[in-house]
């Protein structure tokens, strides 16, 4: 038997629910597995999606349309790394393509805006910082031409100015960084 859900402190319809959803694997992951060195390569640069993440990406959109939960997002919130921002759309954009480009999805079509919640990208949601090139990003504005579904306007500078060549963010500055962003 199911007991009667419990009251919200909050009124639900005042409520926003919160989502977080990991970038699928990306062609770094593939490569970290078999040798932990190779996330130092500058290879994997801005990493992208593997197949295998293009699938685990299109698996989730499958689960997320059927839901019925698309209809009730009012915001996506993406890093801006590529491998972040390929789930974001693959998972949230519509199906419609822009003008039949690949843009920035490698080996799949490029994503419409249209129909789906506004996807904004943020600096202070990205993986951990420094050393992997893997979790340096690209320009802003190589990112606008490559995802022109996404709003870049949080993000101050076109340079990534946070990732350092030879520091690894700590755990500490990590959470810090996370409480700044929610807040």
């Amino acid at each position: 038997m199911d007991a009667d859900p419990a009251p919200f402190l909050y009124p639900l319809e005042h409520s926003k629910i919160l989502h977080l959803v990991r970038h699928a694997q990306g062609t770094h992951n593939v490569a970290g597995e078999k040798d932990h060195n190779a996330l130092l390569s500058p290879e994997y640069f801005d990493a992208h999606l593997s197949p295998l993440g293009w699938q685990q990406a299109g698996d989730l959109r499958k689960q997320v349309h059927a839901s019925g939960q698309l209809r009730r997002i009012d915001l996506v919130i993406t890093s801006p790394l590529c491998r972040a921002m390929q789930t974001a759309t693959q998972v949230f954009g519509s199906e419609g393509q822009i003008d039949g480009s690949k843009g920035a999805n490698i080996d799949n079509s490029g994503i419409s805006s249209l129909k789906c919640p506004p996807i904004v990208a943020a600096e202070l949601c990205r993986e951990r910082l420094g050393v992997h090139p893997c979790d340096k990003r690209r320009t802003i504005s190589e990112n606008r031409s490559r995802f022109p579904a996404i709003d870049f306007s949080l993000i101050e500078s076109d340079e990534d100015i946070l990732w350092k060549t030879d520091a690894r963010e700590t755990d500490e500055e990590i959470a810090a960084r996370g409480l700044e962003f929610m807040s």
